[in-house]
């Protein structure tokens, strides 16, 4: 029961999900290469379009497959690749998906075994993503227009308005950035005898603990840290040089790559006092209100 993850259905799945998006993709390319030649747009520049947008899709490709990879050792490979090929990105499905396993005493940090979590997960993935898209055609045009009228007035409403979307986005930022710096994953696990056997109560329930097991410490710190340099540098390039602008939209990817392969540097050549130093001990038992 434990190769759910990886049943011939969640393939069937997956396989029926990539067929259907791809093959949507090629009617939308086919109608608008045809619509485009109905307006006269020569081939050359219906080409110089299909391939620029070609290009400009590998950025956010790649880091869609860095979320596969994150959420894989949890959920496996199927579901990330199902949820990622229809919407999604690192910094939702990663939410979603730990807050449901946090709620059932779980972490992304381990594989799933249990089918409770894992189906858990799936909704909270799955719904997430379906609210906006209903919710947004029917109120977004109604906001965007009251959004646009109250911040359009003059100059000053206009740059409030610049301020408010930035400091919305800085905010968002600003929590995963604060869980890097000082966080740690509590998962619920059962109390073991001596013998390594699970605990029951006189009622025949399972006692059960908090536990620590993961935690923030001077890795991640170091990860972040050279995450904001790389970003910096790829920026700082793609705007001086001219011949790579074309490039920015690869920065982020790019840096989160260089930091990660920092992170493995670290890992194996600093000192294990330093490595695997951690502002929580992690395996140690949460108590009082944790």
């Amino acid at each position: 029961m434990e190769q759910f993850k990886e049943s011939p259905a969640m393939y069937a799945i997956a396989f029926g999900v990539i067929a259907f998006i791809a093959a949507q993709s090629f009617f939308f390319i086919v109608k608008s290469w045809k619509h485009g030649k109905e307006l006269g747009i020569k081939r050359e520049t219906l080409m110089n379009t299909v391939t620029s947008s070609i290009l400009f899709s590998i950025a956010p490709a790649i880091s869609i497959l860095v979320t596969v990879f994150v959420l894989a050792k949890a959920l496996g490979v199927i579901l990330p690749w199902i949820r990622l090929t229809v919407i999604g990105n690192l910094a939702y499905e990663t939410v979603a998906a730990e807050t449901a396993l946090n709620n059932l005493g779980g972490s992304l940090s381990k594989e799933i075994t249990d089918m409770k979590q894992f189906s858990t997960v799936v909704w909270a993935m799955t719904i997430g993503s379906v609210f906006p898209l209903t919710f947004l055609p029917i109120v977004c045009k109604k906001l965007q227009k009251k959004i646009g009228g109250a911040v359009s007035k003059d100059e000053r409403t206009a740059k409030m308005g610049d301020i408010l979307s930035a400091a919305a986005f800085i905010g968002i930022i600003s929590a995963f950035i604060a869980r890097a710096i000082n966080g740690c994953t509590i998962a619920t696990e059962p109390v073991l005898d001596a013998a390594g056997n699970e605990m029951f109560d006189e009622a025949g329930k399972k006692i059960t603990q908090k536990i620590i097991t993961e935690s923030s410490g001077a890795l991640s710190i170091l990860t972040l840290i050279f995450a904001i340099i790389f970003m910096l540098i790829f920026m700082t390039l793609c705007r001086k040089v001219k011949a790579l602008e074309k490039f920015e939209s690869f920065a982020m990817p790019l840096a989160m790559f260089a930091a990660m392969a920092c992170a493995v540097i670290f890992s194996k050549i600093l000192p294990p006092s330093i490595a695997d130093f951690t502002w929580y001990e992690v395996g140690k038992a949460v108590t009082g209100n944790g």
